[in-house]
């Protein structure tokens, strides 16, 4: 036992922190993780030389002359395609369609 106290207070300390500076802190240090996230965050989209890389949108390509269709599978619908840029494959009766190249007349 040490003298003056009991043993639960041994080598705390007994002054109290005044509710400010802990208030202060925690600001402090909510601000610091906020912007090491945020960095690492803005890292994943720059370049290595720490560009933001532009985006080109490409031009829609003219194809309405190689008679391209989408075709479902399931019940036979068919789309034509006239303009080809980034060709998402849609879905028909719950199943994505057939690319399909005609010859000539349809």
């Amino acid at each position: 036992m040490v003298p003056g106290g009991p043993a639960s207070e041994r080598g705390r300390y007994r002054g109290g922190v005044p509710t400010w500076l802990l208030v202060l802190t925690a600001l402090l240090l909510a601000y610091v993780i906020w912007r090491v996230g945020i960095a690492m965050i803005r890292s994943f989209s720059l370049t290595p030389h720490g560009e933001v890389p532009e985006v080109v949108p490409e031009e829609p390509e003219d194809v309405e002359d190689l008679d391209v269709y989408l075709v479902c599978g399931e019940c036979g619908t068919e789309l034509k395609v006239a303009r080809l840029g980034e060709l998402q494959i849609p879905r028909h009766c719950g199943e994505k369609m057939q690319v399909v190249r005609r010859s000539g007349g349809a």
